[in-house]
């Protein structure tokens, strides 16, 4: 809504400062003395606050908002007072939306057709947002707003994620945003967060078993932040992003949330579906003539399932609900803080419930350790060690996922799931919008055609805002979403959003004045191996959704030409917004080599020093599927040393170098299933030593073991065997540390805290190939870094 009594050009970011006019007196003191006032940055008069809640991985079938068993009393009271939208959609995947929510563009327009993780060189892929395209919060701020964002960032390109930056992709530093406290990566260990303020990476004091969840403790500090903005800058609107890593895996939810849900799944996943479409029908979120789509083959059945696992398949689904009602109880805390402010009639939110739709990616059966599944080792979690580990889900231990069928039941009534951009399962999430001062309706539902590209365009005209020309001397694409405005205080106003292309791993689809075209391409919980078809041959569908609601009748063979038509604006459109050419590669795009990103640490080793921390997979040397060595210059006090020296990863997978009752000690984690040992046979003399693990890979393939030898000064002194390891991850979001292990720890000879290495480390060189085992390579870090400043 554009305020015409605001005169300030706001096309042009940061405004330019005005030139002084005017008589100029030579002394202050005489009367002619006029000073312009010193004017305060800020939007247009009447700007509201604004709020942008995104939770994670939860699909249209879920919140009990929109007809799911899932109790989500808070989105329920934001709906009274405010809006339900029945066809909002999102992108498919995480990273694409969130770039797409905060940009109004589509997602590859902004370079994230897929995760940060498997960027590549390709425009529409490349992780890397273009200037021409700057983020709603930093046209908002440039415009006098107070910025801050909470909770999941998945949008920083890897090779710009650790402490040398550089930070422009950053909430805090590109991003827009004046404040940022969360995670950066595609998700976090709900209990150990590796966690930053702005850029500066924290420590969390409190531990899971003193209560602490990252949950609470990000709402806590956007509350705080709420409130210090509203008692030090009253008159100045707000913008907050907030987004929890709820409900994204893992699974983590203190027990007596998820014991609220015991018995509450026991029918299975094929009833729950039944269920909630029929409370969809009687909310009205779906129309009466709604069908129900058919459960596909690839899906098993509830009765299929071997009748031992059906408790932890009933536990995972309690544990996901009582994780859901637990997010939507901390937003609801948001709520009752705007209300405490008297702000909340002044405050535009939006409550997107899910950023895709749930998650298939937890396999067939589900897993106690998501990471098995990303690495391709999930036969390694039996049915038996799951049903072992039935009461540790959603503890501090597990880092657990729930089973496909579940995921599909939680995208009810439509077909398919996360990452399947070509049915509405993968892409249509309730939204709920509230503006007591800007909308007329409470209670009511909008059924008008919606994506995530279009929030950013629906805050500016909210604010009173032109999408602006220039930012930062930049001249500015177009933003290419369609402002929702329009229809907030008209239920019957025509749909203005009426071309949408989609996306993701070659599963594509178009939605055009109702009718869609899709195809799927992959299957979301194949995550490696898969066989696809050539993308010529993949079979299409049609379907008419001003008749057919839910794409449940197929209607391609009857409608060949309409089918074409559809076909080539398809093609069209993935011409004009940089999707070509597809690339439904994930397993080779997550090896950088092969995906053709830059990569922060180049060559074949790395020099680490004592302190260094938070490093990401993608800060540091990547040592899997081939030999390698770590070693390290201590010096060993008077009485022996003790603690981590370096370590990588979590207790769901990794490895670490530590003294251990004086001894050297290296374990490695296989995606938390095994470990495996080597111990030195006699304690460290008090000294400067350098200590050293060479690991002597098999060959032959990824994931295949190896042995680990240990080495003092250079005499070996102990040695233990790897059977296998991980190839491709161990963990989003737990990194390196050298001379401790923050988070979850690797090894279970060490705890969460009091782990430090007690002497002094003078540094660590990481080595791979030729450079790991050799004996002429076989340098101290110092001399290393000598010699590489030498070459300098």
């Amino acid at each position: 809504m554009t305020n015409e009594n605001d005169k300030i050009n706001r096309t042009v970011l940061p405004m330019p400062s005005r030139p002084r006019t005017g008589l100029i007196t030579y002394d202050a003191k005489d009367p002619d003395t006029k000073f312009p006032p010193i004017e305060q940055l800020r939007p247009p008069k009447g700007a509201p606050n604004v709020i942008v809640i995104l939770i994670d991985d939860v699909g249209f079938g879920a919140s009990s908002a929109f007809g799911g068993p899932c109790n989500t009393p808070n989105a329920e009271r934001l709906a009274a007072r405010g809006l339900k939208y029945n066809r909002f959609h999102t992108t498919a995947l995480c990273s694409p939306t969130r770039q797409a929510l905060l940009t109004g563009r589509n997602h590859h327009s902004v370079g994230m057709g897929g995760i940060t993780e498997i960027a590549s060189g390709s425009p529409g892929y490349c992780s890397v947002l273009p200037n021409t395209m700057a983020p709603l919060a930093k046209t908002l701020k440039l415009n006098g707003y107070g910025t801050a964002q909470f909770g999941k960032c998945h949008e920083v390109p890897v090779w710009e994620t650790s402490p040398a930056g550089p930070y422009t992709a950053w909430p805090t530093g590109g991003g827009g945003f004046e404040y940022f406290y969360g995670f950066i990566g595609g998700e976090a260990h709900q209990w150990y967060p590796s966690l930053y303020e702005g850029t500066t990476p924290i420590e969390v004091k409190k531990t899971p078993e003193e209560g602490y969840h990252f949950m609470e403790d990000m709402t806590d500090k956007a509350i705080g932040w709420i409130g210090q903005q509203k008692a030090l800058m009253p008159d100045k609107p707000f913008f907050i992003y907030f987004a929890p890593g709820a409900t994204h895996a893992p699974h983590h939810v203190p027990k007596e949330w998820a014991d609220k849900y015991k018995g509450k799944f026991d029918q299975g996943w094929d009833e729950v579906r039944k269920e909630t479409f029929a409370r969809q029908k009687k909310l009205g979120v779906i129309p009466k003539d709604c069908e129900l789509t058919a459960r596909h083959e690839q899906i098993p059945s509830w009765d299929s399932m071997d009748e031992k696992m059906k408790p932890v398949l009933r536990r995972q689904m309690e544990v996901y609900a009582g994780f859901l009602e637990y997010a939507d109880h901390h937003v609801g805390r948001l709520f009752d803080t705007l209300d405490q402010l008297k702000i909340a009639d002044d405050t535009l939110i939006y409550y997107i419930i899910g950023d895709n739709g749930a998650s298939a990616e937890g396999t067939l059966i589900g897993c106690y350790n998501e990471m098995a599944n990303f690495n391709g080792l999930a036969a390694l979690e039996t049915p038996e060690f799951l049903m072992e580990r039935l009461d540790k889900l959603g503890g501090p231990e597990s880092y657990n996922h729930f089973a496909v069928g579940w995921a599909h039941a939680m995208n009810t009534p439509y077909q398919w799931t996360k990452q399947v951009a070509s049915h509405w399962g993968g892409t249509r999430n309730g939204t709920i919008v509230s503006w007591p001062t800007g909308i007329k309706a409470k209670g009511e539902i909008r059924s008008q055609f919606h994506h995530v590209i279009d929030v950013a365009p629906t805050v500016l005209e909210a604010a009173g805002l032109p999408h602006p020309v220039s930012v930062e001397g930049v001249q500015q694409a177009p933003i290419e979403g369609t402002s929702m405005v329009y229809s907030m205080n008209d239920a019957k106003a025509a749909d203005r959003h009426e071309t949408q292309y989609f996306e993701m791993f070659g599963n594509r689809g178009i939605y055009h004045k109702g009718w869609t075209a899709v195809t799927r391409h992959k299957t979301p919980w194949m995550l490696h191996g898969e066989k696809v078809p050539a993308f010529d041959d993949d079979v299409w569908e049609l379907y008419d959704t001003t008749k057919d609601w839910s794409q449940a009748k197929n209607l391609a063979k009857a409608m060949p030409d309409k089918l074409h038509e559809l076909q080539r604006l398809w093609l069209i459109e993935a011409t004009r917004y940089n999707v070509l050419p597809l690339d439904d590669r994930v397993a080779e795009r997550m090896n950088s080599d092969m995906a053709g990103r830059p990569v922060l640490i180049k060559g074949n080793t790395q020099i680490l020093f004592g302190g260094m921390g938070r490093l990401s997979e993608n800060s540091v040397l990547n040592m899997k599927n081939k030999s390698h060595s770590v070693s390290a210059e201590i010096d060993v006090p008077e009485g022996g040393a003790e603690g981590v020296i370096i370590a990588q990863g979590g207790n769901i997978g990794g490895w670490t170098l530590y003294v251990k009752d004086g001894k050297l000690k290296y374990c490695y984690n296989l995606i938390g299933v095994k470990h495996f040992f080597a111990e030195s046979k006699d304690k460290i003399p008090s000294g400067s030593h350098q200590v050293r693990m060479e690991f002597d890979y098999d060959g032959g393939g990824v994931a295949k073991g190896g042995k680990a030898n240990l080495f003092i000064d250079g005499k070996k002194v102990g040695e233990g065997r790897v059977d296998a390891t991980a190839p491709t991850v161990f963990s989003a979001d737990d990194g390196t540390d050298v001379g401790s292990d923050t988070g979850a720890p690797v090894s279970p000879d060490y705890g969460p805290r009091g782990n430090e290495f007690n002497g002094k480390i003078r540094g660590i060189q990481l080595a791979i190939g030729d450079d790991a085992n050799h004996p002429d390579h076989q340098v101290s870090p110092e001399e290393a870094l000598r010699v590489a400043m030498a070459r300098q």
